[in-house]
């Protein structure tokens, strides 16, 4: 049985071996409605497809033309399983009721670190997604820039109340940092980013080396909402 849910997911939760995140471009307003409520109706219709699957959710971007697909499964072997005997037929309902959705690639990932406040009440308001690109393979250096936004911001002086954390997820390739980051509301992240420095952070040593970081190619913010949460039920 598939069931939906307004409970935010915990990327940090043990047993997700696998975090797998996509983007599909379906052009205005109108249609990341549409294609919402497509997903929930072609999934709620169908059986939980595998205890190896912990949570889908799915949210709308702030450029009123996409949505972000996160997924968290025990293992890749999982989802493999469920993208040969299953995916096929929920796109294909799917794109019969919202013809035309541009699919961007499906990103692997695992998680790796989270910075949160002990027993933090909030709901986010704001999901922020940001995608670090580095100029080649080496899990090393993921691992060790992670390391040291995390020494950045357990450092800051001035942390913006509206943070409420930041989860991040390594690419399988080695190439690229995903941090899943809550936030109160898109305005306290805008609001963040418009305060003195180079973005989020004080103008410290710590933030200047964590963004000339050797071989850093590309940083991309993005903002969503949580639109849709499908669980096992």
């Amino acid at each position: 049985m598939t069931r939906r849910t307004d409970t935010h997911p915990d990327p940090a939760r043990p047993e997700g071996g696998a975090s797998l995140f996509s983007t599909w471009r379906v052009g205005n307003p109108l249609r990341q409605r549409q294609t919402v409520e497509a997903i929930a109706g072609t999934w709620e219709r169908r059986p939980w497809p595998a205890d190896g699957l912990l949570g889908y959710h799915v949210y709308t971007g702030h450029d009123t033309a996409s949505l972000l697909h996160y997924s968290q499964w025990t293992d890749e072997q999982t989802y493999e399983a469920f993208a040969r005997t299953q995916r096929l037929e929920r796109v294909d309902e799917i794109d019969t009721v919202v013809p035309g959705i541009e699919r961007l690639g499906l990103g692997r990932y695992r998680h790796y670190r989270s910075v949160a406040r002990d027993g933090d009440p909030r709901v986010p308001g704001c999901i922020v997604i940001v995608d670090i690109e580095f100029d080649g393979p080496d899990p090393d250096r993921q691992r060790a820039w992670v390391d040291a936004v995390i020494d950045a911001l357990e450092s800051e002086p001035n942390p913006h109340p509206g943070g409420i954390s930041a989860h991040f997820h390594l690419s399988a390739d080695g190439t690229r940092v995903l941090n899943y980051a809550e936030w109160e509301s898109a305005q306290a992240h805008l609001d963040a980013l418009a305060a003195p420095g180079d973005g989020i952070g004080s103008a410290s040593d710590r933030w200047e080396r964590v963004q000339t970081w050797r071989g850093l190619k590309s940083s991309v913010v993005s903002r969503y909402d949580h639109a849709l949460g499908l669980i096992p039920g």
